[in-house]
């Protein structure tokens, strides 16, 4: 019988051998990336600071784009990815674009102990908590990566915004926290509604805001900020109105609610 872990391998080693290789993807245009287009966003650059000679240890790297990014932006950077197909193109597209970063397959919840203690910045962006099953083993991971004084920078989906499954109209049909496995079949990918793939069965677990920022504490982290964003440069689940500006929110009667979470912890170091 196939884990829920193992599963979901399978629906990322498929979709990373999709991405980045269809004419409609949204996401992943290689072409214009191998050109110098920089993939990553406002918030987690802002979050960042400059990473300039810094090292870089990005979480869920999938194909490794936004690893190879945060080289372009000058820091010493390891993608983590637990689909061995992904670690095998983001290695070929470091060769292509000519740059050098590590990769590295091993499952986010349980970290080899050959990256303990390296890194300056922990980073992990979109679409990343509602595939972890253990919260805190996956908080404990992140936090052993870091160096004394070293950040974790996470931006994510709201847990709010995850709820919802349609806007016009409106339905929520997701659980907002507890963390309980949530199976479903899934067919194509959220990178090309165009594209369709195998139907697979995944499994993905909800986590409220409470219970990732205690999950954090608890890993001995110190939480430095946390920013809940109703505004926003992507539409991650392709069910958003694009503004005349070009940013997307999430319309509720009269209010905004929001689309994102930006969470920015900290290792205290010796001294502190």
């Amino acid at each position: 019988m196939t884990s829920d872990i193992e599963a979901n391998r399978i629906l990322w080693d498929v979709r990373a051998r999709v991405h980045g290789r269809t004419v409609g993807d949204r996401f992943y245009d290689v072409p214009s990336f191998l050109a110098g287009r920089q993939t990553l966003y406002g918030i987690e650059r802002s979050l960042a600071g400059d990473v300039k000679e810094r090292d870089l240890i990005h979480l869920h790297c999938h194909f490794g784009m936004d690893t190879l990014n945060w080289v372009r932006l000058g820091a010493r950077a390891t993608g983590v990815d637990f689909s061995p197909v992904a670690i095998t193109r983001a290695r070929e597209l470091a060769a292509q674009a000519g740059l050098k970063a590590d990769f590295v397959e091993a499952d986010a919840q349980s970290l080899p102990k050959h990256l303990a203690g390296r890194f300056d910045l922990a980073v992990a962006t979109y679409g990343v908590l509602c595939w972890i099953g253990d919260l805190d083993a996956w908080m404990r991971s992140a936090t052993t990566t870091l160096r004394p004084g070293g950040k974790l920078i996470l931006v994510d989906l709201h847990p709010l915004f995850q709820t919802v499954a349609t806007l016009d109209p409106f339905v929520a049909d997701w659980p907002y926290g507890g963390g309980q496995p949530l199976h479903e079949t899934v067919v194509g990918t959220y990178a090309d509604a165009g594209v369709t793939t195998e139907a697979l069965d995944v499994v993905q677990y909800p986590h409220s805001l409470g219970e990732i920022v205690t999950a954090a504490a608890g890993a001995g982290l110190v939480i430095d900020n946390l920013s809940e964003h109703t505004e926003t440069e992507v539409d991650p689940r392709g069910i958003l109105q694009q503004r005349p500006d070009g940013l997307y929110e999430f319309p509720f009667s009269v209010t905004k609610l929001p689309l994102l979470y930006s969470l920015e912890a900290s290792l205290p170091s010796a001294t502190s």
